[in-house]
């Protein structure tokens, strides 16, 4: 006997959907490639990622086909989030670190129909394009104005152009929750990268118990820097979280030194960051050499590496960040 409550797929779209209609004015700040600081809201973010559903489709993107991404984190990464899972496709987050030719492997073996890419990753794309035998675009993430000229790659389409023929009017589609929604490669393992694959239940449920007081504990109170990369573990789901619960987002872009870090968490007075031992490495001793307080920021999730413990009792002792040591494999 089923119950008569509500019956609901548990869908990455339903939380862009969410955040439009409860937090539609919270902010999402990045520091993008080309140097500026871009800021726009959820509602903004939502109305780009239907465009991008639009443009995708009229691109021959089929449910299940898989997208790819060579991106840092930014506005546009997260539009792919919901756009690429939202209308049924599959987001295949490329780490940009890998070698150029486990970066062809992977792009072939995901069979990836398109490779969006931030500008910093240009010569990376120019390495492997010709050896990715299923892309039938790569698209830079920027405007016309900053496209490169003469970048040898036949198959070179703008994001803006691409994104803005395309009507917003779109009504996502009610997928089957199990269905694939991203995918992410290993890196630091025997052999070449092993694939990953997540489905909308799984992200979904990540998400809602990630979100709870004893996990990372977060709310619409708060400003959340994800310094870990969306590239890697879809970083570690702070860009759903932040979406469900409402919470400014600030993106760093691929400016993760320590005077960088430190600046940002200021301006847009984050109260919850993320990252591996050696950016925070980085950010204390920015702190340190100039003497400046944290004047916001309150807890910080440590993974990726062990933690040391004298870099847990500095953030704890001499700064009053909470610590939440998640360690876990690259």
């Amino acid at each position: 006997m089923n119950g008569l409550m509500m019956q609901k797929q548990l869908l990455i779209s339903s939380l862009i959907v969410h955040a439009d209609r409860h937090h539609g004015d919270t902010e999402i700040v990045s520091r993008r490639v080309e140097g500026d600081i871009h800021r726009y809201t959820f509602r903004d973010c939502h109305r780009r990622a239907r465009q991008m559903a639009n443009a995708l489709t009229s691109l021959g993107v089929k449910p299940s086909d898989r997208i790819g991404s060579l991106a840092w984190n930014g506005y546009r990464h997260l539009e792919l989030y919901y756009g690429v899972s939202g209308m049924g496709a599959i987001l295949h987050t490329i780490n940009p670190r890998l070698h150029e030719d486990q970066v062809a492997y992977i792009a072939n073996h995901a069979e990836d129909q398109y490779i969006f890419f931030d500008l910093t990753f240009l010569p990376l794309i120019k390495a492997v394009a010709d050896r990715c035998k299923t892309v039938k675009a790569f698209i830079a993430m920027t405007d016309r104005a900053h496209m490169p000229k003469d970048a040898g790659i036949d198959n070179l389409l703008c994001y803006e152009d691409v994104i803005e023929q395309c009507s917003s009017d779109y009504s996502w589609p009610i997928l089957d929750e199990d269905a694939a929604s991203t995918l992410c490669y290993t890196s630091g393992t025997t052999g070449n990268p092993k694939g990953v694959l997540y489905s909308h239940r799984s992200s979904m449920l990540h998400t809602y118990a990630a979100a709870l007081p004893d996990a990372l504990n977060c709310s619409a109170r708060d400003v959340i820097l994800p310094v870990v990369p969306m590239f890697h573990v879809n970083a570690w789901g702070l860009p759903y979280i932040a979406c469900m619960v409402g919470a400014k987002l600030v993106f760093p872009g691929p400016a993760l030194d320590g005077k960088s870090l430190y600046d940002l968490l200021e301006a847009e007075q984050v109260t919850l960051s993320a990252g591996v031992p050696t950016v925070w490495q980085g950010l204390l001793g920015h702190v340190e050499e100039t003497g400046q307080p944290f004047s916001s920021m309150r807890r910080t999730i440590i993974g990726g590496a062990a933690c040391t413990p004298a870099m847990l009792r500095k953030f704890q002792e001499t700064y009053g960040v909470a610590v939440l040591h998640a360690l876990g494999d690259d």
